[in-house]
């Protein structure tokens, strides 16, 4: 069993759920009078949109928690492009096409707020779905996937201006007054951040001993975000974008967002979610779709909602020297729907904004119609295109220092935490190139517990202090990665696998591939004890790491800890110079150590020297050895070969001197023979 922490998931079916609520609805289902009189009782209206205030309200703050908002900061250029070139061309065709919907709707009112609404649901990117989507197809975490995460968001972000602006139109305030009511709210949600970052550092220090919340704390959590958000809804201005960015400002080290983000993925991932994008299919009505004219308009809809977004989001690739293939995917992702504009046609209605039920409902099937199109020709693109889409493999020896390094530790148990904590440091290099390191518990999961136990008792000992594995570990190791967080002001991603050891390899494996990660790091199977010899651990630890070595798609290296090593927290805080010892042999495997070494040589508190190793004596080719003329080219076939690598190695160790001999770099030619190192050990294999 495989519980994530981070997005990805473990089931696909986004794209069934408006599918779900359009059959239940006015459209399907509903259409007999024993199951309509059931759904659309009296209070069914009040009911339902409270409901999907509060689902809103989860989605929206697990989305911000989720949210890698490094990345957003770091890309904040293409991310605004894309998002602006499509909103801009949906804007367009809005403006084009609102005076001949007006009319034909028989709507009243005023026809710039229909043109408002309008471009809302041409124009909105329902940013929840497409986060989801991308987690369910396994590219979330590839650029292409958090490029259109981070440009859904920034499209919600504009059509929840416009909906603020319609919201307003029934109030009727003064500027002055709209902007007394946005610096009031403005304060109100500075002060809900800071109160809560306190209050989560204050519960992250009570009962250390304890894996996560109690339940009356998590409670004390989701309240205080609830009752700041149904404020500022009651002040007249949405909640969407306010609990966002309390999920994204919510304190990320520590048990309180650990708690957090596992209690309410499991409830918005499998309740939730379902409950709130199969509403948006319940309201469809296609009822109205009774007149040719009334088909034209929502076929109309549609195809300026795709085009308008495929032009746009394809100008802005072009600009921006993007892949054909990946802006053709961002373009339909930016088409997904359902959010935004579901809650703008609702709110419109309900202030009295728009008259018209035609209108109100055209657009409601042209949104859920559109979603319903649009996901599945995602799908089949992703699909399509699963070779070429996110990034591949790249050796650490071609791995630019200067891009992201996305990096998987695994530990069994508390011991080798402190020195993958140093090593992550290391590899940290200077302080403006991103880094993404995670750290996987690897628990045992013994054949009779496996027999005995299901996937609802699993999930459910996530939020118990009382397991069976290896529970003082876990608190100990996020004890000092809480730490870590602390002192480097890095963040650190915690994942727990629990599997038996002869199938552990596949989730590591599984997991590396999912977060297209660069390197794994495994803990020697072997622990130094105090007298300096090693005890070996589990016997399922070393056959672990030899599936790792096999079936990983990544470079692979194994870390053994000597015991000299200084504690990770140490080292980020210490401004004593780090001495890292490289020994190349020769062969690809040290080419790949030498990679590493990149990284580590831009790291302002290390200095590397590189130790290579040459043959002290060069025997002749053939002495010693009695060969016929017929084995001649198998001799000149070897020698070929171990001048190609001579070669390879002799190249790659002179571009890294050209190119780092700058930094703190030392170069040994040392003649083989023995010598002695403590501190930790790196064994690399690609």
């Amino acid at each position: 069993m495989l519980n994530y922490y981070t997005v990805s998931n473990l089931y696909l079916g986004s794209y069934f759920l408006p599918q779900a609520g359009f059959v239940l609805g006015p459209s399907g289902l509903s259409r007999a009078p024993s199951i309509h009189v059931f759904f659309f009782q009296n209070f069914a209206v009040d009911f339902y949109e409270s409901m999907a205030l509060y689902c809103r309200i989860s989605i929206m703050f697990l989305l911000g928690l989720e949210m890698d908002i490094s990345y957003l900061m770091r890309n904040l250029r293409p991310v605004i492009i894309i998002a602006c070139g499509g909103c801009l061309m949906c804007t367009i065709f809005a403006s084009a096409i609102s005076l001949f919907v007006y009319e034909e709707t028989g709507s009243r009112g005023s026809r710039f707020t229909l043109a408002l609404v309008i471009t809302v649901v041409l124009a909105n990117t329902a940013s929840p779905i497409v986060f989801r989507l991308a987690a369910d197809l396994k590219f979330a975490t590839s650029d292409i996937g958090r490029l259109a995460i981070s440009s859904s968001l920034i499209g919600d972000m504009y059509a929840v201006l416009i909906l603020v602006l319609i919201s307003g139109e029934k109030q009727k305030r003064t500027v002055n007054g709209w902007a007394l009511m946005a610096f009031c709210s403005l304060l109100l949600l500075v002060g809900i951040i800071i109160f809560t970052t306190h209050l989560v550092h204050w519960l992250n220090k009570r009962n250390r001993d304890e894996k996560n919340l109690q339940a009356v704390e998590v409670m004390l959590l989701c309240s205080v975000i609830l009752v700041a958000a149904m404020t500022l809804e009651t002040m007249g201005f949405s909640s969407i974008i306010a609990c966002f960015l309390m999920g994204s400002t919510f304190p990320r080290g520590g048990k309180s967002a650990r708690t957090l983000l596992a209690i309410l993925t499991y409830t918005v991932r499998n309740f939730i979610f379902p409950i709130y994008f199969g509403y948006s299919g319940f309201k469809a009505d296609t009822s109205y779709l009774n007149e040719l004219k009334r088909v034209a308009i929502v076929l109309m809809v549609i195809v300026l909602s795709i085009g308008g977004k495929i032009v746009g989001t394809l100008a802005a690739c072009w600009y921006l020297k993007t892949p054909l293939n990946e802006g053709v995917l961002l373009a339909f992702l930016m088409n997904m729907k359902g959010h935004v504009d579901i809650l703008t046609l609702t709110t419109a209605m309900q202030n009295k904004v728009l008259n018209s039920s035609i209108f109100y409902n055209l657009m409601v099937s042209a949104v859920v119609i559109s979603s319903l199109i649009t996901a599945p020709l995602i799908s089949f693109l992703v699909r399509r295109e699963s070779d070429t889409i996110g990034a591949k493999h790249i050796p650490m020896e071609y791995h630019s220092p200067d891009k992201e390094l996305k990096l998987l530790t695994c530990v069994h148990s508390r011991h080798p935490v402190d020195c993958m904590v140093k090593f992550v440091v290391s590899l940290r290099g200077s302080d403006n190139v991103p880094i993404s390191p995670y750290l996987m518990h690897l628990i045992e999961l013994p054949e009779k517990t496996k027999k005995n136990s299901s996937f609802y008792d699993q999930e459910e000992d996530e939020f118990s202090d009382d397991e069976v594995d290896d529970s003082n570990d876990a608190v100990e190791i996020n004890e000092a990665v809480d730490m870590y967080i602390e002192e480097t002001k890095m963040m650190i991603h915690q994942v727990k696998t629990v599997a038996p050891f002869s199938t552990m390899y596949q989730d590591v494996c599984r997991f590396a591939d999912d977060i297209r990660t660069s390197f794994i790091v495994l803990p020697f199977h072997k622990h130094q004890r105090i007298d300096g010899k090693f005890e070996n651990d589990k016997d399922g630890i070393r056959s672990t790491n030899q599936k790792v070595l096999r079936n990983a798609q990544c470079s692979v290296a194994i870390l053994v800890d000597r015991g000299h090593t200084t504690s990770g927290t140490q080292a980020a805080g210490s401004e004593s110079l780090q001495q890292i010892a490289i020994l190349f042999f020769g062969g690809p495997d040290d080419r790949e150590a030498l990679g590493f070494s990149k990284r580590l040589s831009t790291h302002h508190h290390s200095s590397v020297t590189i130790f290579r190793f040459l043959p002290t004596l060069a025997k002749a080719p053939n002495e010693g050895i009695n060969v016929s003329r017929k084995e001649d080219d198998v001799v000149v076939t070897i020698q070929d070969q171990q001048i190609e690598v001579d070669e390879a190695d002799s190249s790659a160790l002179a571009n890294f001197y050209h190119r780092y001999d700058k930094l703190r770099v030392n170069f040994n030619d040392c003649p083989l023979s023995l010598y002695s190192f403590s501190g930790a050990i790196l064994y690399v294999q690609n």
